[in-house]
Protein backbone atom coordinates (compact mmCIF):
# COMPACT_ATOMS: atom_id res chain seq x y z
CA UNK A 1 0.00 0.00 0.00
CA UNK A 2 1.06 3.50 -0.84
CA UNK A 3 2.10 5.80 2.05
CA UNK A 4 0.39 8.92 2.22
CA UNK A 5 1.78 12.24 1.60
CA UNK A 6 1.82 13.17 4.86
CA UNK A 7 3.00 10.13 5.85
CA UNK A 8 5.98 10.36 3.25
CA UNK A 9 6.53 14.52 3.99
CA UNK A 10 7.10 13.54 8.11
CA UNK A 11 10.32 12.27 8.47
CA UNK A 12 11.51 15.21 6.09
CA UNK A 13 9.36 17.81 8.05
CA UNK A 14 11.02 16.61 11.50
CA UNK A 15 14.44 16.47 10.03
CA UNK A 16 14.09 20.06 8.89
CA UNK A 17 12.84 20.98 12.56
CA UNK A 18 15.42 19.33 13.77
CA UNK A 19 18.10 21.36 12.16
CA UNK A 20 16.47 24.62 12.78
CA UNK A 21 16.66 23.77 16.94
CA UNK A 22 20.48 22.51 16.40
CA UNK A 23 21.41 25.89 14.61
CA UNK A 24 18.86 28.04 17.08
CA UNK A 25 20.65 26.16 19.93
CA UNK A 26 24.01 26.50 18.11
CA UNK A 27 22.89 30.40 17.69
CA UNK A 28 22.23 31.23 21.43
CA UNK A 29 25.19 29.36 22.77
CA UNK A 30 27.80 31.21 20.85
CA UNK A 31 26.01 34.70 21.65
CA UNK A 32 26.47 34.05 25.15
CA UNK A 33 29.36 31.70 25.65
CA UNK A 34 31.42 34.09 23.46
CA UNK A 35 33.99 36.30 25.52
CA UNK A 36 34.72 40.09 23.17
CA UNK A 37 36.82 42.78 24.70
CA UNK A 38 35.98 45.73 23.70
CA UNK A 39 38.73 48.66 23.85
CA UNK A 40 37.79 52.29 24.82
CA UNK A 41 40.49 55.40 25.12
CA UNK A 42 40.04 58.30 27.25
CA UNK A 43 41.67 61.58 27.40
CA UNK A 44 42.65 62.39 30.94
CA UNK A 45 44.20 65.53 32.55
CA UNK A 46 46.67 65.10 35.18
CA UNK A 47 47.81 61.83 34.72
CA UNK A 48 51.76 61.83 34.33
CA UNK A 49 51.64 58.15 32.52
CA UNK A 50 48.66 56.65 30.58
CA UNK A 51 46.92 53.50 32.41
CA UNK A 52 44.53 50.70 32.04
CA UNK A 53 41.76 49.65 33.63
CA UNK A 54 39.50 46.58 33.05
CA UNK A 55 35.96 46.97 33.57
CA UNK A 56 34.06 43.56 34.99
CA UNK A 57 30.38 44.03 35.29
CA UNK A 58 27.00 41.64 35.63
CA UNK A 59 29.07 38.53 36.19
CA UNK A 60 25.78 37.06 37.75
CA UNK A 61 28.06 33.75 38.40
CA UNK A 62 28.49 32.77 35.31
CA UNK A 63 31.73 30.57 33.85
CA UNK A 64 33.72 30.87 30.82
CA UNK A 65 35.64 27.90 31.12
CA UNK A 66 37.07 25.91 33.81
CA UNK A 67 37.43 28.02 36.86
CA UNK A 68 36.55 30.78 34.49
CA UNK A 69 40.00 30.55 32.59
CA UNK A 70 38.67 31.33 29.53
CA UNK A 71 37.67 35.01 31.53
CA UNK A 72 40.86 35.13 33.65
CA UNK A 73 43.08 34.81 30.04
CA UNK A 74 41.31 38.09 28.26
CA UNK A 75 41.61 39.98 31.41
CA UNK A 76 45.23 38.90 31.13
CA UNK A 77 45.21 39.80 27.98
CA UNK A 78 44.77 43.67 28.40
CA UNK A 79 47.43 43.98 31.34
CA UNK A 80 45.47 45.93 33.57
CA UNK A 81 46.86 48.23 35.87
CA UNK A 82 43.54 47.70 37.59
CA UNK A 83 40.33 45.73 37.33
CA UNK A 84 37.36 47.37 37.99
CA UNK A 85 34.18 45.09 39.10
CA UNK A 86 30.88 47.05 38.71
CA UNK A 87 28.16 44.61 40.88
CA UNK A 88 25.93 41.90 40.39
CA UNK A 89 29.19 39.46 40.67
CA UNK A 90 26.66 37.16 41.93
CA UNK A 91 22.72 36.56 41.17
CA UNK A 92 20.36 36.77 44.19
CA UNK A 93 18.31 33.95 42.61
CA UNK A 94 21.00 31.44 42.27
CA UNK A 95 24.17 32.86 44.45
CA UNK A 96 27.02 30.83 44.24
CA UNK A 97 29.55 33.10 46.27
CA UNK A 98 31.97 30.38 46.04
CA UNK A 99 32.56 31.03 42.26
CA UNK A 100 31.96 34.95 42.79
CA UNK A 101 35.27 34.47 45.60
CA UNK A 102 37.44 32.12 43.40
CA UNK A 103 37.04 34.81 40.49
CA UNK A 104 38.44 37.43 43.25
CA UNK A 105 40.91 35.15 43.83
CA UNK A 106 42.50 35.18 40.53
CA UNK A 107 41.65 38.58 39.40
CA UNK A 108 43.38 40.14 42.15
CA UNK A 109 46.39 37.79 41.08
CA UNK A 110 46.13 39.93 38.02
CA UNK A 111 45.59 43.50 39.49
CA UNK A 112 44.40 45.73 41.98
CA UNK A 113 40.29 45.14 42.51
CA UNK A 114 37.84 47.65 43.40
CA UNK A 115 34.45 46.35 43.54
CA UNK A 116 31.15 48.43 43.94
CA UNK A 117 28.01 46.49 44.48
CA UNK A 118 24.62 46.04 42.53
CA UNK A 119 21.29 45.64 42.87
CA UNK A 120 21.56 41.80 42.99
CA UNK A 121 23.93 42.10 45.74
CA UNK A 122 21.31 44.41 47.93
CA UNK A 123 18.66 41.83 46.88
CA UNK A 124 20.80 38.61 48.79
CA UNK A 125 19.98 37.02 52.12
CA UNK A 126 22.06 38.96 54.88
CA UNK A 127 24.71 35.78 55.54
CA UNK A 128 24.93 35.49 52.26
CA UNK A 129 25.84 39.12 51.70
CA UNK A 130 28.08 38.82 54.54
CA UNK A 131 30.14 35.71 53.44
CA UNK A 132 30.71 37.14 49.83
CA UNK A 133 31.69 40.68 51.42
CA UNK A 134 34.29 38.78 53.67
CA UNK A 135 35.61 36.43 50.78
CA UNK A 136 36.50 39.32 48.52
CA UNK A 137 38.24 41.18 51.76
CA UNK A 138 40.24 37.79 52.01
CA UNK A 139 41.08 37.99 48.73
CA UNK A 140 42.22 41.60 48.44
CA UNK A 141 39.40 43.25 46.64
CA UNK A 142 39.27 46.86 48.23
CA UNK A 143 35.18 47.20 48.41
CA UNK A 144 34.05 50.65 47.35
CA UNK A 145 31.02 51.31 49.35
CA UNK A 146 30.58 54.72 48.83
CA UNK A 147 34.30 55.41 49.71
CA UNK A 148 36.83 56.91 48.05
CA UNK A 149 40.54 55.77 47.65
CA UNK A 150 43.53 57.54 45.77
CA UNK A 151 46.16 55.56 44.13
CA UNK A 152 48.94 55.83 42.27
CA UNK A 153 50.32 53.82 39.28
CA UNK A 154 53.46 54.44 37.71
CA UNK A 155 53.73 58.09 39.29
CA UNK A 156 49.90 58.59 38.04
CA UNK A 157 47.69 59.46 41.14
CA UNK A 158 43.59 59.51 40.41
CA UNK A 159 40.79 59.02 42.62
CA UNK A 160 38.21 56.29 42.85
CA UNK A 161 35.02 56.44 43.82
CA UNK A 162 32.59 53.67 44.67
CA UNK A 163 29.13 54.49 45.26
CA UNK A 164 27.05 52.40 46.98
CA UNK A 165 23.94 51.12 44.39
CA UNK A 166 21.76 51.49 47.52
CA UNK A 167 22.67 55.13 47.79
CA UNK A 168 20.50 55.35 44.42
CA UNK A 169 17.33 54.96 46.27
CA UNK A 170 18.16 57.54 49.36
CA UNK A 171 20.92 60.83 49.29
CA UNK A 172 22.63 59.79 45.93
CA UNK A 173 24.30 63.40 46.20
CA UNK A 174 25.54 63.05 49.74
CA UNK A 175 27.29 59.70 48.68
CA UNK A 176 28.81 61.47 45.83
CA UNK A 177 30.69 64.32 47.91
CA UNK A 178 32.95 61.83 49.00
CA UNK A 179 35.02 62.87 46.39
CA UNK A 180 38.17 64.76 48.48
CA UNK A 181 40.73 65.83 45.64
CA UNK A 182 39.02 68.28 42.79
CA UNK A 183 42.53 68.37 41.36
CA UNK A 184 43.16 65.00 40.76
CA UNK A 185 41.43 62.95 37.87
CA UNK A 186 38.43 60.70 39.07
CA UNK A 187 36.50 57.21 38.27
CA UNK A 188 33.49 56.86 39.34
CA UNK A 189 32.73 52.94 39.80
CA UNK A 190 28.46 53.03 39.63
CA UNK A 191 26.19 49.80 38.91
CA UNK A 192 23.26 51.69 37.18
CA UNK A 193 23.75 53.75 34.18
CA UNK A 194 20.96 55.86 34.10
CA UNK A 195 21.42 58.18 36.55
CA UNK A 196 24.25 59.91 34.56
CA UNK A 197 22.71 63.76 34.78
CA UNK A 198 23.55 63.20 38.29
CA UNK A 199 26.72 61.54 37.93
CA UNK A 200 28.14 64.45 35.89
CA UNK A 201 27.42 66.65 38.80
CA UNK A 202 30.23 65.94 40.68
CA UNK A 203 32.74 66.22 37.30
CA UNK A 204 34.60 62.72 37.13
CA UNK A 205 36.64 62.04 33.82
CA UNK A 206 35.06 58.68 33.95
CA UNK A 207 32.36 56.56 35.12
CA UNK A 208 32.34 52.87 34.81
CA UNK A 209 28.69 51.53 34.56
CA UNK A 210 26.63 48.08 34.00
CA UNK A 211 23.68 46.65 34.91
CA UNK A 212 21.82 47.34 31.81
CA UNK A 213 23.43 43.86 29.92
CA UNK A 214 23.49 45.34 26.96
CA UNK A 215 19.84 45.55 26.55
CA UNK A 216 19.76 41.63 26.30
CA UNK A 217 19.08 41.45 22.86
CA UNK A 218 20.34 44.09 20.69
CA UNK A 219 19.20 45.13 16.75
CA UNK A 220 20.30 47.60 15.07
CA UNK A 221 23.48 48.26 17.12
CA UNK A 222 20.77 48.86 19.92
CA UNK A 223 19.23 47.29 23.36
CA UNK A 224 16.06 46.39 23.32
CA UNK A 225 15.15 45.98 26.92
CA UNK A 226 17.11 47.09 30.68
CA UNK A 227 16.33 47.21 34.05
CA UNK A 228 15.28 50.67 34.92
CA UNK A 229 14.87 51.79 31.55
CA UNK A 230 12.24 50.05 29.98
CA UNK A 231 11.98 49.76 26.63
CA UNK A 232 14.43 50.87 23.90
CA UNK A 233 16.92 52.03 26.87
CA UNK A 234 19.08 55.10 26.19
CA UNK A 235 22.12 53.64 28.09
CA UNK A 236 22.54 49.89 27.58
CA UNK A 237 26.55 49.98 26.07
CA UNK A 238 29.12 52.01 24.52
CA UNK A 239 30.52 55.30 25.63
CA UNK A 240 28.17 58.47 26.56
CA UNK A 241 29.65 62.07 26.98
CA UNK A 242 28.37 65.25 29.07
CA UNK A 243 31.12 68.03 29.93
CA UNK A 244 34.70 66.54 30.68
CA UNK A 245 32.56 62.99 31.78
CA UNK A 246 32.70 60.05 29.77
CA UNK A 247 30.47 57.28 30.92
CA UNK A 248 31.70 53.91 29.27
CA UNK A 249 28.39 51.27 29.92
CA UNK A 250 29.65 47.56 29.62
CA UNK A 251 27.27 44.55 28.33
CA UNK A 252 28.28 42.56 31.23
CA UNK A 253 29.06 38.62 31.48
CA UNK A 254 26.34 36.92 32.70
CA UNK A 255 22.21 36.61 32.66
CA UNK A 256 19.69 36.96 35.10
CA UNK A 257 15.79 36.42 35.34
CA UNK A 258 16.23 36.42 31.46
CA UNK A 259 18.32 33.76 30.07
CA UNK A 260 19.71 34.85 26.87
CA UNK A 261 21.75 37.15 25.07
CA UNK A 262 21.39 37.47 21.75
CA UNK A 263 23.53 39.72 19.03
CA UNK A 264 24.98 40.52 22.77
CA UNK A 265 28.27 38.79 23.18
CA UNK A 266 29.74 39.19 26.94
CA UNK A 267 31.63 41.70 27.48
CA UNK A 268 35.01 42.82 28.94
CA UNK A 269 35.71 46.55 28.97
CA UNK A 270 39.41 47.63 28.69
CA UNK A 271 39.83 51.45 28.88
CA UNK A 272 42.89 53.44 28.01
CA UNK A 273 43.34 56.27 30.07
CA UNK A 274 45.80 58.55 28.41
CA UNK A 275 47.29 61.75 29.40
CA UNK A 276 46.62 65.16 28.04
CA UNK A 277 49.00 66.45 25.58
CA UNK A 278 49.02 69.77 24.90
CA UNK A 279 46.79 69.63 21.45
CA UNK A 280 44.51 67.89 23.83
CA UNK A 281 41.64 70.20 24.83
Amino acid sequence: MRMGIKQRFRPAMLTVLGLYAAMLGIFCFVNNRTLVTTEYRVSCRGLSEDLTIVQISDLHNARFGAHNGRLIKKIEACKPDIIAITGDIVDSRRTDVKTAVEFCGQAVKIAPCYYVDGNHEVFMDDDKHEELFEGMEKCGVHILDNKTETIDINGSRIQLMGLEDESLDGDMQAALAEKTDPQLPTVLLAHEPQEFETYCSTSPELVLCGHAHGGQIRLFGHGLFAPDQGLLPKYTAGSFTKGGTTMIVSRGLGNSAFPLRINDYPEIVCVKMEKQTKGDS
